[in-house]
């Protein structure tokens, strides 16, 4: 059974201590623990090594830490079904902008967490602040396919690379891959993607090789489906893979080429009862001190515009911010999915459906 001490009961309390001449140190009291929901696996647990245990052990807050597979409904559901249980969250580029334009979030105050000039200009916005800079990449298994794919025009070439094929549920990324492989230069695919007969296109690219596709949800399914032979190769975030390949001595290979790359953001869920140390928070993981860890544990940029300098040299192959892994790549494009996700997101679903 749960104990509720009433707010008059703590007051009453340090007014007899301060009489008594008891000192009283002041600390945060929180109508929860705060709460913490990222996207799990290898990110998840090295968030918790080089931010979460650290934080709680400098600041003497309590947190938990909660693992979800993104989508802004469900963030939509907790703000206006008053059951708003978690206070800072990490979400995806058109999650950040779709929610922010619909007030979920609160709008930040960069003063409390380092200022703007802290962070990478892609990393700053009214109701987010950026954690990681990640890839969509092509990836397969070396040990299954000794001469491999070298682009996503490959992916779709099942004679030449037979087997199944796996991407991510959503019309997001799966369209640009799919103009890219329809012979698109990356830094053209929106300016494509946003007629009619573009996407008519990267559909029709789909069509193609949709009896040999099967869809992920969570970031821990690509390397799943390569280990146990599934699909002969997939797209999936980078530092899945790099994981895969150093916890579980995997020879997973990864395609830079045609990667699509973005943000996520840190945001404070709106009308949150632990704001004050939600910003607390932000400020410890936005530190370039502690940034310059995360890399050792899932190889993930940095948000920090210091902390790059600071990373053990021998990661940096592995990065997506590094330069010989930003040739012929392309940040997805948050307006145009802002604009375009539900329509695509209906398209896509009928589609895959038929």
């Amino acid at each position: 059974m749960k104990i509720r001490v009433s707010s008059f009961a703590v007051i009453s309390s340090a007014a007899i201590c301060l009489a008594a001449g008891v000192s009283v140190t002041a600390s945060p009291v929180l109508a929860r623990d705060l709460t913490v929901v990222s996207w799990g696996g290898a990110l998840q647990d090295g968030q918790k090594a080089v931010f979460f245990q650290p934080f709680q052990a400098k600041t003497g807050i309590k947190m938990t830490d909660e693992p979800w597979d993104g989508g802004v409904g469900v963030l939509r559901a907790k703000i206006q079904g008053g059951n708003a249980n978690w206070d800072v969250v990490e979400v995806e580029s058109e999650e950040l902008a779709i929610g922010c334009e619909e007030g979920l979030f609160e709008k930040l105050d960069y003063g409390r967490i380092g200022g703007k000039d802290a962070y990478l200009p892609a990393g700053v916005s009214d109701c987010g602040v950026g954690n990681i800079v990640y890839d969509f990449v092509l990836a397969y298994d070396g040990d299954k396919m000794k001469e491999g794919p070298k682009s996503w025009a490959d992916f779709f070439d099942t004679r030449k690379f037979p087997g199944k094929r796996a991407l991510r549920q959503g019309p997001k990324t799966n369209l640009e891959i799919a103009l890219i492989a329809d012979g698109v230069k990356p830094q053209d695919v929106y300016k494509v993607l946003k007629s009619d007969a573009g996407a008519d296109r990267a559909f029709k690219k789909l069509d193609s090789i949709k009896s040999d596709l099967i869809f992920w949800k969570a970031g821990a399914q690509p390397p799943q489906l390569l280990a146990s032979g599934e699909v002969a190769m997939t797209s999936a975030y980078n530092g899945r893979i790099t994981a895969a390949n150093d916890k579980d001595k995997k020879n997973f290979k990864i395609v830079w080429d045609g990667a699509l790359y973005t943000i996520d953001s840190w945001v404070i869920l709106k009308g949150s009862p632990n704001i004050d140390a939600a910003y607390k928070f932000l400020d410890f993981a936005g530190k370039a001190e502690n940034q310059k860890d995360l890399p050792t544990y899932v190889s993930y940029g940095v948000t920090n515009k210091a902390a790059t300098a600071m990373v053990n040299p021998k990661l940096l192959p592995v990065l997506p911010t590094a330069p010989q892994n930003m040739v012929n790549v392309e940040p997805i494009d948050d307006q145009f999915w802002l604009e375009n996700l539900d329509r695509l997101t209906e398209r896509f679903n009928k589609w895959a459906a038929k």
